[in-house]
């Protein structure tokens, strides 16, 4: 009920605040006998974690993660796996001037209106840091798909702002700070992200993320489809705004002589339905595009209220990514790999297949 826990059958509750003590997560429902240690899940979480580079936040957060449960002579035991997230490097003095007025565009307004408390130190619960956790669970997730039906879950950055980043290669997605595809477009990357951090504002980002060998079955019909619990995870995470699956909005222009998968005793010849079909998957490529709005946090004054419902003007100072979106392909793909987990769990226990 209070939205803090993602999955049926593999279950990911996440907790923590921005600057309390630590975050973390609680994972129920995975099998056991899953080979798992606290390094898999660090080489993931070092993808995410801020201070990387000079185009995110400079908050220095080692981001170590420690398994406290659930994990037995290096295996899981198939009882719940507790996930600690230490936080070393928080600044609550930074938001002293913000902690009785509103941010535009973040959450500080609703979150006040909804539990009539506020915690203004870097966002609280609504802060970015809190897909740490997240990032660590589809780790789990991410190994287990690997191994028990080679699934492969590769995330990117499709356009910054203006900037469309056309497709090269996968081999540069981990070379570069955008996890962009295309090595020619960094430097211009770069220069758009300078220009935009000395003005003090911030931008918006696309994500493209393809899961690779996902079996045919997987999804249930109507309030459960693949898609629908696809979509449902990705808006759970910081400042997305739009999710689509295959052509997505583009099918509005198509005829369905162009949007419909044909088929042949090959396969499919095309993949505009993006790998589902009815919510189910068709063993196609599974295809999910993200819209990422601009941080909420800059430090460029603007107008808003505070808790009196006075005008005020707001400026946000601390540290901040410019675009949050640049770390958001590891998250993305945690995401993703969470949903389809728990569908692959789902599909066995139903039809007693895909083990």
């Amino acid at each position: 009920m209070s939205g803090n826990s993602l999955g049926k059958l593999f279950s990911v509750t996440n907790f923590g605040e921005s600057h309390g003590p630590a975050i973390g997560a609680v994972i129920d429902g995975c099998p056991p006998g899953l080979e798992l240690s606290e390094a898999d899940i660090q080489a993931e979480l070092d993808r995410r974690r801020p201070g990387t580079s000079r185009h995110v936040t400079q908050r220095r957060e080692p981001d170590t993660v420690e398994i406290l449960s659930g994990v037995f002579e290096g295996v899981t035991t198939g009882t719940p796996i507790g996930l600690l997230i230490r936080n070393t490097d928080a600044r609550s003095k930074d938001y002293r001037n913000i902690a009785d007025t509103f941010r535009p565009g973040h959450a500080d307004f609703s979150y006040f209106k909804k539990y009539g408390i506020r915690d203004p130190r870097g966002g609280g619960r609504s802060s970015a840091r809190l897909t740490a956790p997240t990032v660590a669970a589809g780790a789990i997730a991410r190994k287990w798909l690997a191994r028990e039906h080679g699934v492969r879950i590769r995330g990117y950055m499709s356009q910054l702002g203006p900037i469309p980043i056309p497709f090269e290669t996968w081999d540069e997605v981990p070379r570069n700070p955008f996890f962009a595809p295309n090595a020619a477009i960094v430097p211009q990357l770069e220069a758009f992200m300078d220009d935009l951090r000395r003005a003090g504002d911030s931008i918006g980002a696309r994500i493209e993320v393809i899961a690779q060998g996902v079996p045919p079955g997987w999804g249930e019909p109507l309030y459960d489809r693949l898609d629908a619990d696809i979509a449902h995870a990705m808006m759970g995470l910081n400042a997305v705004k739009g999710v689509s699956i295959g052509s997505g909005f583009d099918c509005v222009t198509m005829r369905g002589s162009e949007q419909g998968d044909e088929q042949g005793p090959d396969g499919f010849m095309s993949n505009h339905a993006g790998g589902v079909l009815g919510g189910i998957s068709s063993g196609q490529d599974l295809k999910v595009s993200l819209a990422v709005k601009p941080t909420s946090s800059i430090r460029i004054e603007r107008r808003s209220i505070n808790r009196a419902g006075d005008p005020v003007t707001v400026q946000t100072l601390g540290r901040h990514d410019p675009c949050v979106a640049i770390r958001a392909t590891p998250i993305v793909e945690a995401l993703l790999g969470i949903v389809l987990m728990d569908h692959a769990l789902r599909h066995r226990g139903q039809c007693g297949r895909g083990a």
